[in-house]
């Protein structure tokens, strides 16, 4: 953890954190603390994003197209990658099982995640197909456009087999394991299937943001985040105009029914400017106001969300008091340009904001 931060926590004592009906007394400093001890594995598919910053000052001759002249080039981890890195800014143990392509991207991305302390001796090889590489020109801080290099093709029979045996070997090794389906080749039911098994049998969290181009059946996870379409999609249920959380039938539904037909223990709904609806079994349902306060890029703030989420569980936090961390989390995020993650530092100076919380005598 950041040596500044504990001093911080500290002064700062125990804090009163208010969500929505929620009322609990949390030690935050043995939270954020606690986290560092926590190993995590993401499994899914990785990619490299790569940003072209620029400005336009002139319309080309051979088109009535802008012409970007590139000032700045930097490079991200996407996808997969993104959650890991999200999830080692708050953690020290964090591993990362995918597929990489035998080319220029493949070998950055890897030297990015290793730089940032993520291990990566799952990272495969695959000579046959690219690094999923997304570029993006940026002008005047506006995106012009975006190219994808891609793979959806699934994974030769080898290959799966050493992902298979390496998720066997990890898992048990963990506290939890997220699972980042992009439809790229890397998950299908029967890899997710023994993946869940092995980590139930060994007492190990399951976590999952779904894919709506690529159906997987999320059965028995201890938790997924959707967002609405998402969530809609995976009820079977048509999409309907979204009104308040708690009085949005429709929305209620289907929280409902995905705890009752995939027996998920955590449903957690990201409704953007509308924040996030918590459903667990036998609980009321819990809406958690949006903690944005200015939002200028929601890229990746659901690799945000599911980090968070998921570290909170396995610290021992309630679900609505993990959901109301993922929640600060991600009204952070948002508020930065690009895929960006969260600090301690930050999330504390969220928590100890007058609308979220307040000091109080432990």
């Amino acid at each position: 953890m950041d040596e500044q931060v504990a001093p911080a926590l500290a002064l700062c004592g125990r804090l009163f954190y208010h969500a929505g009906s929620m009322n609990t007394a949390i030690d935050w400093e043995a939270v954020l603390q606690g986290f560092n001890r926590l190993r995590i594995l993401v499994i899914g598919d990785v990619m490299l994003d790569q940003y072209l910053m620029g400005k336009v000052s002139r319309i080309s001759p051979e088109a009535p197209v802008p012409v970007v002249d590139v000032q700045s080039e930097k490079f991200f981890p996407g996808g997969a990658s993104n959650v890991a890195r999200n999830l080692r800014t708050l953690t020290a143990q964090v591993a990362i099982l995918g597929v990489v392509g035998g080319d220029a991207s493949g070998r950055r991305l890897t030297q990015v995640l290793r730089q940032r302390g993520i291990q990566t001796k799952g990272l495969f090889r695959d000579p046959a197909r690219p690094t999923t590489l997304k570029t993006r020109i940026i002008a005047q801080h506006q995106q012009m456009v975006r190219f994808d290099k891609e793979s959806r093709q699934p994974l030769p029979v080898s290959l799966k087999k050493r992902a298979v045996a390496f998720a066997r070997k990890m898992i048990p090794q963990m506290d939890a394991v997220v699972f980042e389906d992009y439809g790229k080749g890397v998950l299908d039911q029967e890899m997710l299937d023994i993946c869940v098994k092995t980590a139930r049998k060994a007492g190990v969290l399951t976590l999952a943001d779904p894919n709506v181009h690529h159906w997987l059946d999320y059965r028995g996870l201890t938790g997924v985040t959707p967002n609405r379409m998402e969530a809609f999609w995976m009820a079977k249920e048509p999409q309907k105009e979204p009104e308040e959380p708690l009085r949005d039938q429709a929305l209620l539904g289907v929280g409902r029914k995905l705890l009752r037909e995939t027996k998920i223990e955590n449903v957690l709904i990201t409704l953007g400017e509308q924040g996030m609806c918590l459903f667990c079994e036998g609980e009321t349902p819990h809406h958690i106001p949006t903690a944005a306060r200015e939002v200028f890029d929601v890229s990746g703030a659901g690799d945000t969300a599911i980090s968070t989420f998921a570290l909170g569980l396995c610290a021992g936090l309630e679900p609505q008091d993990a959901a109301g961390l993922s929640n600060l989390a991600s009204g952070i995020v948002v508020g930065k340009a690009g895929t960006a993650t969260v600090t301690p530092r930050e999330l504390l100076a969220s928590i100890v904001d007058s609308r979220f919380g307040k000091s109080g005598e432990s």
